[in-house]
């Protein structure tokens, strides 16, 4: 495979970097380690960008220091937040793919053909804010831009490692001068801690009072056991996440496995409240051009097969920063304002009032919820906005119909 390096202006650039959505509550560093023990070990650079970071393996003659051209790119054409482009380079043809301001394909490739072929199939995924490709290729709606007018290493994006043995040996070094040189100066010391002790011979009245002692103990002991520790109630609405930050989880998620498989065709797309999921049915292709091609596209995904014509793809979301939401409203009232809501937009939505409980096996409450289904165009940002009004909102699941072109979105509410 050819290096994912790219010169520009005499100055080299890393290229070929896998990126993922920065997880929330974690630094650029730690989230590289995790992510490097759970998908491949091979990793052992990384590069944090906005929201995002790319790992980086030496393998491909990347190494620390590097500025990611992806991300000089990226800042270059700010005005589009998903775009996908081919890009000439002195040793290739260097691919970029921007998914709602999301990194999801950045490779170099060393033949025009390769990087042809993979903007094609790339090309099909709807709503590109912009395409690029080189202007011998002829592609639609395409234009034609220059690496030295994109890349100006502007960023501070630069690759660093993510383990960084050099700092251990040190400090292992250190702790063992420290042990050598405690060991001779208190050599005396130590020796006396060896010398034989004089026997004692027990006393049989203190040791019977000490049974019994220890008898005692244990008996208070099994009556505390036999006491239930109970526990308050948790409710759901105190581990809800920032509506529009889960939003635009979902969003993204389903743009990452929004990606084209050679001989399969997506279905839908659906992000419920840990996996994001993708659904292809077979054409011409096969299993295994489905393993290979989606492995490259779809890196660190899970592939259930369900049959000889059908797989699905899940991929884990991160975690996202919880609070605790309640809506004020009474159920009656809280109803009414969200039919409200919808009839001012003209958008149909089943809406329905229901009771639910919460236990901690001692005792039990009961919860006021609604339940609100509805398909709409909008895009998951858009369309929570209808909830800006309300509190205890939290959108349970959201597909994306890739037939239809429409989201369909299950959200309930907490209130009073």
């Amino acid at each position: 495979m050819i290096k994912q390096i790219i010169t520009v202006r005499r100055k080299k650039f890393a290229t070929g970097l896998f990126w993922q959505p920065l997880s929330v509550g974690s630094t650029p560093l730690s989230y590289a380690k995790q992510l490097s023990h759970s998908i491949d070990k091979k990793y052992t650079l990384y590069v944090g960008y906005k929201s995002m970071i790319g790992l980086g393996d030496k393998s491909t003659g990347v190494y620390s220091g590097l500025i990611s051209a992806a991300a000089e790119i990226v800042d270059s054409l700010s005005e589009y937040i998903s775009f996908l482009g081919v890009f000439q380079a002195t040793n290739g043809y260097y691919l970029v793919a921007v998914r709602n301001g999301v990194i999801i394909r950045d490779v170099l490739f060393e033949t025009a053909d390769q990087a042809r072929k993979a903007y094609t199939e790339l090309s099909s995924i709807p709503d590109w804010g912009a395409l690029f490709a080189p202007a011998s290729w002829g592609m639609p709606r395409s234009q034609e831009r220059s690496l030295y007018d994109l890349i100006r290493s502007n960023t501070s994006a630069k690759l660093h490692q993510i383990y960084a043995l050099r700092s251990v040996v040190p400090s292992v070094i250190f702790f063992t001068l420290v042990v050598l040189v405690g060991g001779f100066l208190f050599r005396d010391k130590i020796g006396e801690l060896f010398v034989a002790n004089p026997k004692i011979e027990p006393n049989p009245e203190l040791v019977n009072e000490y049974k019994q002692q220890i008898e005692l103990k244990k008996q208070e002991a099994e009556k505390q056991a036999k006491v239930p520790e109970v526990k308050p109630i948790e409710h759901p609405f105190d581990f809800l996440p920032d509506v529009m930050e889960r939003a635009n989880l979902c969003y993204k998620a389903i743009g990452f496995v929004m990606q084209p498989v050679a001989g399969w065709s997506q279905t839908y797309t659906k992000c419920d409240e840990g996996f994001v999921s993708a659904t292809f049915t077979r054409n011409f292709g096969t299993l295994n051009d489905f393993y290979v091609n989606g492995a490259e596209l779809m890196p660190g995904a899970i592939v259930q097969q369900v049959s000889e014509n059908e797989v699905i793809v899940r991929v884990k979301l991160p975690e996202l920063k919880t609070y605790t939401s309640l809506d004020e409203r009474d159920i009656t009232s809280a109803v009414r304002d969200i039919m409200t809501a919808f009839q001012k937009i003209n958008i149909k939505a089943d809406i329905n009032a229901v009771t639910d409980t919460v236990s901690n096996g001692v005792d039990t409450e009961t919860m006021n919820v609604i339940e609100i289904a509805a398909s709409s165009k909008l895009i998951p940002s858009e369309f929570m906005k209808i909830f800006n009004d309300f509190q205890g909102v939290y959108m349970t699941s959201v597909v994306w119909n890739v037939n239809t072109r429409t989201w369909k979105y299950e959200v309930i509410v907490y209130t009073k």
